[in-house]
């Protein structure tokens, strides 16, 4: 487990996020999980697109370029839907719908730790 930092504000936007970089992991991400605690979240890496088919909770969506930048964030999407493909991503940050809000932008910088 680790915690997201927001690099620009100094302070912690999720204390419990989980790594998927295996084929496995990330192709499973939050599928079958009724819900995901307040904290709580989940790096998909490598990853430029996400998918929320067959999935139970509506969530937030940052996606990170090589740099730790937010360069494109996505508010409450929906289950069953698709996001664009964003250039430049490395990797995506999974959260509740609402656990970004006030805390992550684009244009922000971030850490993993």
């Amino acid at each position: 487990m680790a915690i997201l930092i927001n690099k620009t504000g100094q302070f912690e936007i999720l204390g419990n996020v989980e790594k998927a970089d295996t084929f496995v992991s990330r192709f499973k991400g939050l599928l079958g999980r009724e819900s995901l605690d307040s904290d709580c979240g989940l790096i998909i890496e490598p990853c430029n697109s996400i998918h929320c088919f067959f999935m139970k909770f509506p969530i937030d969506v940052a996606f990170v370029d090589k740099d730790n930048q937010v360069i494109k964030v996505i508010k409450d999407m929906k289950p069953y839907s698709l996001s664009p493909i964003v250039s430049g991503s490395r990797f995506v940050i999974e959260a509740n719908s609402g656990a970004f809000e006030g805390k992550l932008k684009e244009g922000d910088k971030i850490s993993v730790l």
